[in-house]
């Protein structure tokens, strides 16, 4: 007697292998995405945030109760606070659904540019080290041109990528683009600050470039800058100081003075040796290296984690360059693929002029190191621009089907 036997049940192609399945689907429900790329950047980002809390812990509780009323973790907990917000933000935005940013991409330039002119032009504003960028509104203290780098990301995603690659004359590529950057950038020089304008101005070009601007007018454009950029330096005698010592180098008659930050973050990277000296075991954050917590964190780094820790930090960067850089690679529309890259090149931008000063390869500009010096607003606009990143990497419906 044949016996029928009913075909046996297989799984289906997407449920082979195991378990995998159902990570994939806590991934998904957990990051809003399974892109193995947008889960690199994410994954490298939430690392440096957790070992920037380390770091901002040991570089910051001397100079923390020195000014805390004793409180040697005060700094660190307003960092972790900061942190606690920004990745929960972070993780929600990234849901957001590209349209949204379109919709309000000149609304939050419009409120970025408005919050950077109270900065400025009005008693809420205040200056900490030459430079007038803080905003102090009811006890509450932030640094709205953080804010302003992402919002301008945004909106110049916007205008850029509506025009679609049609930059066949001055008209195209200046328009509108151009005059409410130069607005924003020189909101921010009005206050003096240097390092952060620098930032905006790569932002621009970068945003510009990922359009399909031609290479002519960019060339164009960066001799343009770099001639304002000299005139704008050596207009102050404070810059004109610390260009010259950046090109002359520190003379020993200037160790207590205009060399002091450079020559103790030097001091502090180079004494670390291979391993460093260990985690908390600083010198140079006894109040010998001026913001070693923020600026000059990547001089403790090497101190105490060594160069290997050194090391491994820049390797955490530039796993996040090749994590925007395959995200770029992927099917972008215009305004996706300038956002992207607009935030690309602000994150590392940033990063290299930080570590470039703390080598010495720089002036000093007073650039935070992304994720991980103290400063809680440039933390949550930098978790915020990740999360808009995450948010248009995400697979429109079209893609889907």
């Amino acid at each position: 007697m044949t016996s029928i036997r009913p075909p046996r049940a297989t799984p289906a192609d997407g449920e082979r292998g195991g378990r995998a399945p159902a990570a994939v689907v806590a991934v998904r429900r957990l990051f809003g995405t399974d892109n193995p790329d947008a889960i690199l950047l994410l994954g490298t980002t939430i690392f440096l945030v957790l070992f920037g809390l380390v770091m901002v812990l040991s570089a910051s509780f001397i100079v923390s109760s020195q000014g805390n009323n004793g409180d040697f973790f005060a700094i660190f907990v307003r960092q972790g606070a900061f942190a606690l917000i920004g990745i929960p933000v972070m993780l929600s935005i990234a849901r957001l659904p590209a349209v949204f940013w379109r919709r309000w991409a000149r609304h939050f330039v419009l409120l970025g540019v408005g919050l950077q002119a109270l900065v400025v032009f009005t008693p809420l504003g205040y200056g900490y080290g030459g430079n007038r960028n803080w905003l102090n509104i009811g006890g509450l203290t932030a640094q709205p041109s953080e804010f302003l780098k992402l919002a301008l990301v945004v909106w110049l995603a916007t205008v850029l990528g509506a025009k679609a690659g049609g930059f066949h004359r001055w008209r195209d590529v200046l328009i509108p683009a151009i005059p409410l950057s130069l607005v924003a950038i020189g909101m921010v020089l009005i206050g003096q600050d240097l390092g952060t304008a620098g930032i905006m101005l790569a932002i621009v070009l970068g945003a510009l470039f990922f359009a399909g601007v031609p290479l002519r007018y960019l060339v164009a454009m960066v001799l343009a800058i770099a001639g304002a950029a000299v005139a704008f330096a050596y207009s102050s005698p404070s810059r004109v100081s610390r260009i010259t010592t950046w090109l002359d180098g520190c003379a020993p008659e200037d160790y207590e003075g205009t060399c002091w930050q450079i020559v103790h973050g030097t001091w502090a990277l180079g004494s670390g040796g291979l391993f460093g000296v260990g985690l908390g075991n600083s010198s140079a954050k006894w109040s010998w290296l001026p913001h070693a917590e923020s600026d000059f964190i990547f001089a403790i780094i090497g101190e105490e984690l060594g160069l290997v820790g050194a090391v491994v930090v820049l390797a955490l960067f530039v796993a996040l360059g090749i994590a925007f850089v395959r995200l770029l690679r992927g099917p972008l529309d215009g305004f996706r693929r300038i956002a992207i890259g607009g935030v690309m090149v602000w994150i590392i931008t940033q990063a290299f002029v930080n570590i470039a000063v703390v080598l010495g390869m720089l002036p000093v500009l007073g650039v935070p190191l992304p994720f991980v010096s103290a400063g809680g607003t440039s933390l949550v606009a930098n978790l915020l621009a990740v999360g808009v990143v995450l948010s248009l990497s995400r697979p429109v419906p079209e893609q889907v089907r």
